[in-house]
């Protein structure tokens, strides 16, 4: 029993071993990666919830919208 649990153990090693996939090195020097995650930080000239504005936006919209409906 011991021997079959060890040779199954075995091919199952090696089949993890063909499937697993190595990472790859970031090859982008200092400034890129820096120029990168200052691309994509939101604008902070447009306030704290800029990143919320649009959601913010398209519900007053919507609030004005049906406000409007129930008028006529």
């Amino acid at each position: 029993m011991d021997k079959r649990l060890a040779k199954r153990h075995r091919r199952q090693v090696a089949r993890a071993k063909l499937h697993s996939k190595t990472s790859e090195p970031d090859v982008r020097t200092h400034e890129q990666i820096q120029a990168a995650r200052d691309a994509s930080r939101p604008d902070a000239s447009r306030g704290p919830f800029a990143k919320f504005a649009r959601a913010v936006r398209s519900k007053l919209n919507r609030s004005k919208g049906s406000a409007e409906k129930a008028e006529n």
